[in-house]
């Protein structure tokens, strides 16, 4: 994601996703909290358990970016399938 972020290359991404999760980058780069990433249909929600403090928005389908906020930083961000992911768990 970083890369992508950095130079726009779709290395790691589905390159379907690259407008959206684009403007989903930009938007938290210059968000000072969670809250700021509320936009309709970004689907945002807190995430519980292990993940208690991260937060979810749809990218598209099964696709999430997850993030964190330490104040007004984002300390970390991930572009998943939580399809698979939740499949991969339950092994």
């Amino acid at each position: 994601m970083q890369l992508f972020f950095n130079t726009g290359k779709k290395l790691g991404i589905h390159s379907a996703h690259g407008n959206k999760l684009g403007r989903q980058l930009a938007r938290l780069d210059v968000a000072k909290k969670w809250e700021d990433m509320n936009l309709p249909g970004w689907g945002l929600y807190p995430l519980k358990d292990k993940l208690k403090d991260h937060y979810s928005i749809s990218v598209n389908g099964n696709w999430r970016m997850i993030f964190k906020f330490e104040g007004e930083d984002v300390v970390l961000v991930d572009y998943q399938d939580y399809h698979l992911k939740n499949r991969n768990n339950d092994d």
